[in-house]
């Protein structure tokens, strides 16, 4: 399929046909799946990023959030590897 947006070729998958079908959707999708996302977050500001200091490994974290000295902060492979150890 073609974008009408960008014009760059998109393939429609199995799984989003299934998608599609299982939300009832009756148009097949127009956009890229880029195009798609930058138009559903067009409205949204951007969201503010702060950065400051894994207290496990100690590098760099960057979080959506003012950080606090409360609660300890985790870089995403850290705090993936916390979640994933049921933590």
């Amino acid at each position: 399929m073609k974008c009408k947006d960008c014009g760059q070729e998109f393939v429609f998958s199995a799984g989003e046909q299934a998608f599609y079908a299982e939300k009832g959707f009756q148009n097949e999708p127009q956009r890229c799946k880029a195009c798609r996302d930058a138009r559903k977050n067009a409205g949204k500001p951007a969201r503010e990023m702060h950065v400051t200091i894994c207290a496990k490994c100690g590098g760099e974290a960057r979080v959506p959030f003012e950080p606090t000295s409360d609660r300890p902060v985790y870089c995403s492979e850290c705090f993936a590897a916390i979640k994933e150890q049921g933590q």
